[in-house]
């Protein structure tokens, strides 16, 4: 399975990005789409999760700003991201599993969002 992320960039505080996730390759098993990111000094954090039946989850430190969605067909997790703060300044990592989200089978490369005070 690869995954290849895109959408990070550069954004003021208040201003909002999205961020896409498309997998490709041996994908019939994959349950379970998401989001972690790590900010510079710290540890890899979970941010949000969407499973092929429709569960979705997020860290209460962006519930009410960030929305994910998934498009099956497509293969392909969005993640929303509105009302940016300089604290949500990480690198995104997409990741796919075959079962949970605690611990993904597959990553992606990471996409670096910049959010400016």
């Amino acid at each position: 399975v690869q995954l290849q992320a895109s959408g990070g960039g550069l954004v003021q505080a208040g201003g909002s990005l999205r961020l896409s996730c498309t997998a490709s390759g041996s994908i019939a098993n994959i349950y379970v789409m998401g989001w972690y990111r790590q900010a510079p000094g710290k540890q890899r954090e979970f941010v949000a999760f969407s499973t092929r039946g429709g569960i979705i989850n997020y860290v209460d430190s962006v519930k009410g700003r960030f929305t994910i969605s998934r498009d099956n067909a497509k293969n392909t997790v969005y993640l929303q991201m509105n009302s940016l703060k300089p604290e949500d300044t990480a690198v995104y990592y997409c990741f796919a599993d075959r079962a949970s989200w605690g611990n993904p089978d597959y990553w992606g490369q990471g996409t670096l969002v910049t959010v400016s005070s």
